[in-house]
């Protein structure tokens, strides 16, 4: 799919470029605002530049049902420092501003995009470049008005499901889907983890019977043997809790650094040689 101006979607053209290199995408997520927005902007931009392929900028919300303790507390300490949906663009604006050409991905609950306006949104976050959007507790029988907002700038709104999803859930979510499919690895909320969820991988089976786009897998992948085996099944894996247990772990001033090695660690799990399809 293109935008209104006629450019590829950043998903499309890096996840098809991975694929034809044989490589799983790497997706790290990082709070807006955490631990305070010019530090999470040089966050981002050290995961990128660190080897991660796409990038998903959380906006901060006071009830995420999604996510565990970790996300729950950087959201917590971000919106204390008023961060909120302007802010978020904001951030996006400056990171295209810098250079930065990778797929950007909000991930954030309904009412602050209700709040904002859904039809605002669309246009300002267009303007500012973003590429797709997640939105956990927005289902798909009610994602129609937003998703044909996203569509018309050039936005993907990316469904999120999970091993409990029923197969008539699944191919609805599937048949509006844009970019790819996140694929929750577990029952239950995000948060860094000893073991890979056991369900992950028969669930990409499932979602595969209804769609050909990328699915890439998330909650609780923590460590290298994570993404190396997720990277078998699956085209790619996000890390969030992992990567900001890291940052709030380092002083503030070498955060960067802190996430960055992590992603390098991480990034060096990725030949997907052994995927079966």
């Amino acid at each position: 799919m293109t935008d209104p101006g006629g450019t590829a979607n950043r998903i499309d053209t890096t996840l098809a470029a991975l694929r034809d290199t044989g490589r799983s995408a790497l997706v790290p997520f990082v709070t807006v605002g955490y631990p305070d927005v010019p530090t999470s902007v040089a966050l981002a931009r050290a995961v990128l530049e660190s080897g991660a392929d796409m990038l998903e900028l959380g906006i901060p919300f006071s009830d995420p049902l999604a996510d565990g303790a970790t996300i729950q507390k950087t959201s917590a300490h971000a919106l204390r420092q008023g961060v909120n949906v302007s802010a978020s663009l904001d951030a996006l604006s400056e990171l295209r501003l810098n250079g930065v050409d990778a797929p950007l991905i909000f991930m954030g609950y309904l009412n602050p995009f209700l709040s904002y306006g859904m039809e605002r949104f669309a246009e300002d976050a267009a303007a500012a470049q973003l590429d797709g959007i997640i939105v956990p507790d927005l289902p798909a029988e009610e994602s129609a008005p937003f998703a044909d907002l996203l569509d018309e700038n050039g936005i993907y709104l990316i469904p999120l499901l999970a091993p409990t999803s029923s197969d008539t859930r699944i191919e609805r979510a599937c048949s509006r889907a844009r970019g790819f499919v996140y694929c929750v690895s577990l029952t239950g909320v995000t948060g860094a983890r000893a073991e890979l969820g056991a369900g992950a991988e028969a669930l990409v089976r499932r979602v595969r019977r209804f769609t050909d786009l990328p699915l890439i897998v998330g909650f609780g992948v923590s460590s290298p043997e994570h993404v190396r085996s997720i990277g078998r099944f699956a085209d790619g894996a996000v890390v969030a809790s992992a990567l900001m247990d890291a940052v709030g772990r380092a002083p503030k001033t070498s955060a960067p650094e802190a996430a960055g090695a992590l992603v390098r660690t991480l990034g060096r799990s990725r030949d997907r040689g052994g995927m079966e399809n």
